[in-house]
């Protein structure tokens, strides 16, 4: 009985070891992958805004300027590639900065993104999926670069696209994204590639559909692109939201959840069109690792 015993606790213990033994390489391959995401950040252009109060209710900004980032992503994944955001429209490379006739903003941009992609060894055909933050002009830019991927995008946002009511609305420019016609439909949060890595969350109220990006890095850690939910910093410090969103409410609600979840997944948030946080960021060939 006591041999038995004894074989019985030996087998146990061979046991454990080997379980245990799984478990560490099953973490060992879940860190592996994790390496290889890896996120470029690259210049969609740049926008001055001429009338700051536009990104506030009241009086917020009165008399006040700024100039904004507006960047696009590569995120490489061990599975595929996304693309999310694209800039400004392609038409501005080459020319002076426009101005537009009601004097609110001047746009400018200096480079096209197939010139951007080349230099991580990438062209159009590279990329798998392609995403917006939401479908204003300045974020579909050189969408139409990428007519052969699967485009992610919100149900109510591609309605909306769809819809008359787009029609002659100035912040949309629905010919820059006509040519994507690989339209994958979402309804709420997306994993991308199904481990965990890269999340697109539903945070509408900007756009009917708009939506941010959720990473998890090796050695960044989680990193959140807000698309915009926030323009820049002081809007975030005060919970501001612009008087031209598509649903203020709605952005209210989605700004709470947006904190609670950076909150929860202690997430470095980047605010897409602040220019420190643009600045914060490695710029192609270097990624965010």
């Amino acid at each position: 009985m006591k041999k038995l015993i004894v074989t019985i606790t030996l087998l146990s213990l061979v046991a454990c070891k080997e379980t245990k033994k799984e478990e560490v390489a099953t973490q060992v391959e879940e860190t592996a992958a994790k390496t290889e995401v890896l996120l470029y950040t690259f210049d969609g252009g740049t926008v001055t805004a001429h009338n700051l109060n536009l990104f506030a209710q009241g009086d917020t900004y009165q008399g006040e300027s700024k100039e904004l980032a507006d960047p696009f992503y590569v995120i490489k994944h061990p599975d595929g590639v996304l693309v999310w955001d694209t800039g400004l429209p392609e038409n501005l490379v080459g020319q002076d900065p426009y101005t537009t006739p009601d004097g609110g903003f001047t746009i400018s941009r200096k480079d096209s993104i197939v010139n951007q992609l080349a230099r991580i060894d990438l062209t159009p055909s590279d990329v798998e999926f392609v995403a917006f933050s939401h479908i204003h002009f300045d974020h579909t830019g050189a969408a139409n670069t990428f007519e052969n991927a699967t485009w992610l995008v919100q149900t109510p946002e591609y309605d909306f696209a769809m819809s008359d009511a787009i029609k002659g609305n100035s912040f949309y420019a629905s010919e820059s994204f006509s040519k994507l016609t690989n339209v994958f439909k979402l309804n709420g949060d997306h994993d991308v590639f199904g481990d965990g890595t890269v999340i697109i969350k539903a945070m509408p109220g900007h756009t009917a559909g708009h939506q941010v990006l959720y990473l998890e890095l090796a050695e960044a850690g989680p990193v959140l692109l807000c698309g915009d939910l926030y323009h820049f910093d002081a809007n975030r410090q005060n919970a501001i939201v612009p008087q031209f969103n598509y649903d203020i409410a709605e952005t209210e609600q989605s700004i709470k959840e947006f904190e609670a979840f950076a909150k929860n997944m202690n997430a470095t948030v980047y605010i897409q069109h602040e220019t420190d946080d643009f600045k914060l960021m490695p710029k192609a060939p270097n990624a965010l690792k």
